[in-house]
């Protein structure tokens, strides 16, 4: 079956494919600059009691971003280091960087791996990674549709639709009960064309938290493989959100496990903290070895005139902490400490709530992982209290718990009691 809006020869369907990649675009910029907005106003307002909830980074206790010991430590090594220099990468990356990488998301003990069936290239964080494992498939992919949850994180749709595919969306959230609707998800996936990509969150799903449980997975790995669609898996907190790096893990591994093809894009913003250094890495896992080193030199294609090669320092840390079992142990002590406080965080929100008795059923706090929350609250009790208790997030509701401390959590939880009890 042909994908929609992708027929060069039907002038209607080439404007409607304007027409679609017009609107995606603009819902999109719509979702950026409502962030945006939340944080220009945040810094204007001279409340001392203001709170920044939508912020997709990490923060302390204190409220301050955390570079973490093994970092500057791996970083000292590099500048002690007085053979290093500063030549271009080749146009993949660092060879070192990219077998860690694969070996860290797909297991040490992965048959993928150990068949040579992998090809992993260093990109720009997870969004640039994204942006060439897509640009590979509209090239070269017989399909031209990606399915993406709805909701999903705001910059999905742009990449996907300037990279040259079309987006259509599959059903995720439940809003009425705060958790997965994973029957819908089921009857979407189960009528997309046979052959299309599907865009999948590896763990902490953002913006909502809900993940599916592993039985779940596995029926999603079913299906999709009988009718034959790819995955895409967006990984940008593994260990960042159950503090264990396996664990965040097991989803990709399941697909990775039946011989089939997957994509998997990876970041090293939230769970090393390098945020701003740009390190990430794209892996195609494919059927056979021969494949994986076609599916490499077409990558090259891809990045060579799109940034040429990627950048030597951010990538240089992850080796030296990936490769060192001192430093590996560490990081994961640290990468652990990161996971439970903002577990900590859910759990005394939502004790804070229970504890004024504000009604509604506030067990979606807890029972949601990661960066994020979807609190439920709708966009006039946001509004609420921004205007009456200088708390500012996006108007879906949607929370940073990493924003949190146990000093500002009070502060939250009379803001959506009063917020629930006289705006409802």
């Amino acid at each position: 079956m042909r994908p929609e809006f992708t027929s060069p020869s039907s002038s209607s369907s080439s404007s409607a494919d304007r027409r679609l990649n017009a609107l995606v675009r603009h819902l999109a910029a719509a979702s950026m600059v409502s962030q945006t907005a939340v944080t220009v106003a945040y810094n204007k307002d001279p409340s001392p009691v203001k709170l920044n909830l939508g912020v997709g980074a990490y923060r302390t206790e204190e409220g301050k971003p955390l570079v973490l010991n093994v970092v500057r430590k791996a970083e000292q090594m590099l500048l002690n280091d007085k053979s290093r220099v500063k030549e271009y990468l080749p146009i993949v990356g660092i060879a070192e960087f990219n077998k860690l990488s694969a070996k860290l998301i797909f297991g040490a003990d992965s048959p993928a791996i150990r068949e040579n069936r992998v090809t992993t290239v260093q990109c720009l964080s997870g969004t640039g990674s994204l942006r060439v494992g897509a640009e590979f498939l509209a090239r070269h992919y017989h399909q031209k549709t990606i399915y993406i949850p709805q909701p999903t994180w705001g910059n999905h749709p742009k990449v996907f639709t300037l990279a040259g595919l079309s987006v259509k969306t599959y059903r995720y959230y439940d809003p009425t009960t705060r958790g997965m609707n994973f029957q819908g998800l089921l009857e979407d996936l189960g009528s997309a064309p046979s052959g299309s990509i599907v865009l999948l969150h590896a763990c902490a799903h953002n913006p909502t938290g809900v993940d599916p449980t592993l039985q779940q997975w596995e029926q999603i790995r079913q299906l999709m493989r009988s009718k034959a669609l790819l995955p895409f898996f967006d990984s940008a907190y593994q260990g960042f959100a159950s503090g264990n790096l396996d664990e965040d893990a097991q989803s990709i591994r399941m697909f990775v496990a039946d011989g089939g093809e997957c994509f998997v894009a990876q970041s090293y913003a939230k769970n090393m903290g390098l945020y701003g250094e740009r390190v990430g890495a794209l892996s195609v896992v494919c059927r056979a070895a021969d494949v994986a080193s076609k599916v490499e030199s077409q990558l090259k294609l891809v990045i060579r005139p799109m940034f040429s090669n990627p950048p030597i320092h951010g990538a240089s840390i992850v080796a030296t902490i990936l490769k060192d079992s001192n430093m590996f142990n560490e990081w994961t002590i640290e990468l652990k400490a990161m996971a439970d406080r903002i577990i900590s965080m859910r759990k005394q929100l939502f004790d804070a709530l229970r504890a004024r008795g504000t009604p509604g059923d506030w067990s979606h706090i807890i029972k949601q992982i990661g960066m994020f929350t979807f609190t439920g609250l709708n966009s006039k009790q946001v509004e609420f209290m921004t205007r009456e208790y200088h708390i500012y997030m996006t108007s879906d509701g949607r929370i940073s718990m990493a924003g949190l401390s146990s000093k500002t959590v009070p502060h939250l939880a009379d803001a959506i009691h009063a917020a629930v009890t006289r705006m409802s």
